[in-house]
């Protein structure tokens, strides 16, 4: 599974347990955003490294 697969699937289940936990549904919410900017995070470090290859590639 690819790292980016992994983070989504770590937020998503963060954000189930908020619908299941209502009174730490704010705790769980707060988690699963912490996991959406680890993706967004993962995601750009990925396309700056796969900008450099093809800058050096070319």
């Amino acid at each position: 599974m690819s790292r980016i697969a992994e983070i989504r699937n770590q937020e998503m289940m963060y954000r189930e347990r908020a619908l299941l936990d209502t009174e730490r549904k704010e705790f769980w919410l707060a988690k699963a955003d912490e996991w959406a900017q680890r993706a967004v995070d993962e995601i750009a470090l990925q396309f700056r490294e796969s900008n450099g290859a093809s800058l050096t590639a070319g």
